[in-house]
């Protein structure tokens, strides 16, 4: 493994500004996003075992991790069953004395995806009241709520009230269409809104709902400022995938497959820099958005029919993910992997570079373990500009009243 240089992360001997607690934690996604603006993790809360052992190895082995090894919990657990007071162990201390300043989460999304059935609330997936009750359980200083763009569908207004009331108090409209005040848990609801992962360097069209909320007591006389777009111009797939296409293809320059390997990097290279061409000032050659699909079917692909025509059009064969440049050598899948007639298949690594994701952040798991944490990830570089503006208010509020936040 080789430990990251990343800039943006605390350093080993430095303690955090602030901390965060996160559930679905998934492959880290968020979490590395929230740690780049700030955030010390004090728990990340993962059901799925592949996704927990991705958390740990990297936090094991990356230096600017070196104080969530000491500090974080990295919990194997149905986030139903989490408890904070108990699980909590390594910083308990430090959650008694100081409170929490974040909790995030992104909670399932299928109960309101477009690629789903859209059941929302019925859905027994569904983690939103869970969110709700570890809120009050915690009383964290901000919240994060990050979800598909499909939870701000008309269908989901009544939804979306009821959330919205659960934390600052108001009515919302029951089934029977009877209207319901509460009390609320003495937040502010300062902006449930859409941000688009391409204005923020990601080279891939994937739209997220995030809500952000403050407690009463820290907001206060404050404004909250939504993450304004980091990338006027967005980032190709050409670009970003470049490096790493011309180093899976190097293998085969020389030797039996030399010719066609120069042909096919040139051919993939041509179409995908064409592509981004052709939709200058349009979006750029952005990437489709990538899904994690489902544990109830077979092996990993790029999505469904229509995201696999996109990825064509970038010179990309979306119907599976590749083997890694030494297991493509060692089981001789190059005709599959690289030399495919709508060109190569992205591997998990590459995958990982439409998502995001640093260079450095390895996966656990087989490769369509890791392809699904991947395709379920929370693209870190909004992430990291959600947590910088909810660091704002929590640094200008600590100014206002440095003993009592």
């Amino acid at each position: 493994m080789t430990h990251t240089k990343e800039s943006a992360g605390a350093s080993a001997a430095t303690e955090p500004e602030f901390t965060s607690i996160e559930i679905c934690a998934g492959a880290g996604g968020q979490a590395i996003g929230l740690h780049q603006a700030g955030f010390g993790h004090l728990a990340l809360v993962e059901i799925d075992q592949h996704a927990v052992e991705t958390l740990k190895l990297n936090i094991e082995d990356h230096e600017v991790w070196a104080w969530e090894r000491v500090h974080c919990d990295v919990l194997s657990a149905d986030v139903k069953k989490f408890d904070p007071h108990r699980d909590v162990q390594k910083s308990a201390g430090l959650l008694k004395r100081d409170g929490l300043d974040l909790l995030a989460g992104g909670v399932p999304c299928p109960p309101f995806s477009h690629a789903g059935k859209q059941l929302g609330k019925d859905d027994e997936r569904d983690l939103f009241p869970r969110m709700l009750e570890l809120v009050e359980a915690l009383e964290p200083r901000a919240v994060m709520i990050e979800n598909v763009r499909g939870i701000m569908d008309p269908k989901f207004s009544d939804y979306r009230d009821w959330i919205t009331a659960r934390l600052q108090g108001g009515t919302y409209r029951e089934e029977d269409g009877q209207m319901v005040r509460v009390k609320g848990l003495g937040y502010t609801v300062c902006k449930w809104g859409v941000l688009e992962a391409s204005d923020f360097g990601v080279p891939q069209l994937r739209p997220r709902a995030i809500l952000v909320a403050f407690r009463d007591d820290v907001i206060k006389d404050l404004k909250y400022e939504w993450p304004t777009a980091t990338h006027e111009d967005p980032v190709s797939v050409a670009k970003s995938l470049e490096p790493t296409m011309h180093e899976r293809y190097k293998r085969y320059f020389g030797g039996l497959h030399s010719e066609r390997a120069h042909a096919a990097y040139d051919r993939w290279l041509a179409k995908a820099t064409k592509r981004d061409a052709e939709l200058k000032g349009k979006g750029g050659g952005i990437a489709p958005t990538l899904v994690g699909g489902s544990k109830k079917h077979g092996g990993a692909d790029l999505g469904p029919s229509r995201a696999k025509a996109a990825w064509k059009q970038l010179g990309v064969s979306g119907m599976g993910v590749a083997n890694d440049i030494d297991m493509c050598a060692k089981k001789e899948t190059e005709e599959r992997d690289l030399f495919g007639s709508d060109g190569p298949m992205l591997t998990v690594r590459q995958a990982a570079i439409i998502q995001g994701f640093p260079q450095e952040w390895d996966f656990s798991g087989g490769k369509t373990a890791q392809y699904r944490q991947v395709g379920n990830a929370f693209p870190p570089p909004v992430a990291r500009a959600v947590g910088k503006s909810i660091i704002d208010v929590l640094r200008a509020a600590r100014e206002r009243d440095p003993k009592k936040t």
